[in-house]
């Protein structure tokens, strides 16, 4: 599998990523860092608890690295999530919705995941 057919596979928009990163190599390096990285899991843990202060720390962390690999859909969801916990920022979600956006997150993060393991078998 290539680059560019991991990133059909998983949404992801592969020109960004090479406008951001220029060199396949690059994107090789970090896209493989992703799959053994504990964003996900940081912002799963700090959803069970709701806790504001981690919530915020991983979505941001997520929507950064997202952002910089061309991951524009897990990037804007994390986004959003991020800004629902900005510091001094009012909510305006219900813990409701809060935990259906992590549901969400969490599907697409696995889906990039799962993807990402596809190309590094080959």
């Amino acid at each position: 599998m290539t680059l560019q057919e991991l990133y059909t596979l998983i949404g992801g928009d592969y020109e960004q990523a090479t406008k951001i990163m220029r060199r396949d190599r690059l994107i090789d390096r970090y896209i493989r860092k992703l799959s053994s990285s504990q964003v996900g899991e940081s912002l799963a843990a700090a959803g069970e608890k709701l806790d504001a202060t981690g919530m915020f720390e991983s979505a941001h962390a997520m929507k950064g690295v997202c952002a910089n690999l061309g991951l524009v859909t897990l990037s804007e969801a994390a986004s959003e999530l991020a800004e629902e916990f900005r510091p001094g920022t009012a909510r305006k979600y219900t813990d409701e919705q809060v935990r259906e956006k992590l549901s969400a997150i969490a599907a697409l993060y696995q889906r990039t995941i799962d993807g990402i393991r596809q190309y590094e078998q080959g």
